[in-house]
């Protein structure tokens, strides 16, 4: 966890209560702040070490004072993976929308996807080590984690579509079998990438996705 962290959780903590509402914009502020070091703690870790106790220790608080901010430790876990779902869409799928309907812009889902899945060779992806630790542990935190896969899941499979309805693909081709291909090689990247240590994992993701376009072009 960096200084930055640490030092941002102090400075929010001391900002004073003069009555005028600023009592809840630092409850707010310092909540992100948490939930900030809480997931490059998880990214690490994984969801499943997360504690109250250890995120204490992580940002210097007392445990009652993350405690106050979640009220358990299973909503800090959804907290975190709220958080994540929403940096993966601000990474990965609106910079998308500003492309052409169609392969354009599934060749910028992959294209992003492919950079973030990059940059988490060393961190870890968390709905990769979730799904490990939480595929057959029902509750609400998999619930979170599986909603939230899913509805990237059902974007991806949309993007399909639309390039058939753009005659890019043709309609012969299955959009769920599609997209099930493309997440395949992000995962095959990412076992590749940081288990195995293979080089060129990279170049045969993208490889991998130029043939399934081609596969299933018009």
């Amino acid at each position: 966890m960096t200084v930055r962290h640490i030092t941002s959780l102090s400075q929010v903590s001391q900002v004073p209560d003069d009555g005028s509402g600023r009592t809840l914009m630092k409850g707010r502020q310092t909540k992100a702040a948490i939930v900030e070091a809480a997931l490059g703690l998880a990214s690490q870790i994984g969801l499943e070490g997360l504690s109250i106790g250890a995120l204490a220790e992580v940002t210097g608080m007392s445990k009652s004072g993350v405690f106050a901010h979640f009220g358990s430790r299973e909503e800090l876990q959804i907290s975190v993976i709220r958080e994540y779902h929403d940096r993966f869409e601000s990474e990965v799928f609106y910079p998308a929308l500003a492309c052409a309907r169609g392969l354009p812009r599934l060749q910028s889902l992959f294209d992003n996807w492919m950079q973030r899945t990059t940059t988490e060779i060393d961190s870890g992806c968390i709905y990769i080590s979730g799904a490990v630790e939480f595929d057959d542990r029902p509750g609400p935190v998999r619930d979170a984690l599986a909603s939230s896969v899913n509805t990237w899941q059902n974007a991806l499979q949309r993007s399909v579509a639309q390039a058939q309805v753009e005659k890019h693909l043709t309609d012969k081709a299955d959009p769920l079998q599609v997209a099930f291909e493309i997440h395949g090689l992000i995962l095959a990247l990412h076992y590749e990438a940081r288990f195995l240590r293979n080089p060129g994992a990279a170049e045969r993701a993208r490889k991998g996705f130029s043939e399934i376009v081609a596969r299933n072009q018009a």
